[in-house]
């Protein structure tokens, strides 16, 4: 696939792809050594000339940052986008809000040798999200979000709350947007709640996966569905830009 898109859509959990596969029935989907991909051509968007990329990274902290790192290197895209899910502190966020994240915290690292808050510091990621213009596309609450390779424990969320004003968290966004920053590319992630976890447990957990699921499925339409605007938000900026370069140049 010889193409150098502008935007590249970084999916990782495997509900979420077969949520973007079903969405977009008749895309032609090519490998990776990752999962699959395939291009798509938003013709509603003006301006847009080039195919926008949706990939399927991985789930999970090792797969978010090799794919990552693939996209960039294959890509070059101006914008990487992850659209996913997240799990949300009950009492802090509504299932169904959509979470666009500012900053991550990759919170379990477990140091016993050193300063833990030290090495935690190293993996936390402030995003650039100045460039996008109100209104957005969709309701969105503007947050941190935890990432780690765990589902959220119930005993943990009042120190997530207490020591990072954190209302959600997941598995990936910690690494897609560490790696994305390392390589000075633009990231915005946008993940919904598909279940809440408080102290009594999560919505989903103890056999009710069927409800993470169901979520999953109406989040992943929701965000699709406002993909455009997205896009639109960026291209309105990067004109902008491209203006300013000019008229400094002139």
């Amino acid at each position: 696939m010889a193409i150098h898109p502008d935007f590249v859509i970084l999916i990782s959990a495997n509900a979420e792809w077969r949520v973007v596969s079903d969405y977009f029935i008749d895309a032609i989907i090519n490998p990776t050594p990752f999962g699959d991909c395939f291009p798509y051509y938003y013709k509603s968007v003006p301006g847009l000339t080039k195919p926008v990329i949706f990939f399927h990274g991985g789930w999970g902290k090792v797969a978010a940052a090799a794919s990552t790192q693939y996209t960039i290197d294959r890509w070059h895209p101006h914008l990487i986008i992850n659209l996913g899910t997240c799990g949300g502190f009950k009492g802090e966020i509504s299932s169904r809000e959509v979470v666009l994240v500012e900053k991550t915290v990759i919170y379990d690292i477990f140091e016993q040798m050193g300063d833990p808050d030290e090495h935690i510091q190293r993996f936390t990621t402030e995003l650039d999200t100045s460039w996008i213009s109100e209104p957005f596309p969709i309701p969105v609450i503007r947050s941190l979000l935890v990432s780690g390779d765990r589902d959220l424990f119930a005993d943990d969320i009042p120190m997530l709350k207490r020591k990072y004003g954190a209302i959600a968290g997941d598995w990936e966004s910690g690494a897609i947007a560490w790696v994305a920053s390392k390589n000075r590319t633009r990231c915005l992630i946008l993940r919904g709640v598909t279940d809440l976890v408080g102290s009594t447990g999560g919505e989903a957990y103890n056999g009710n996966v069927s409800h993470y699921y169901k979520n999953t499925e109406l989040v992943m339409y929701k965000l699709l569905d406002s993909l455009p605007g997205w896009l639109l938000k960026y291209m309105e900026f990067a004109s902008k830009v491209r203006v300013r370069k000019k008229d400094t140049q002139q």
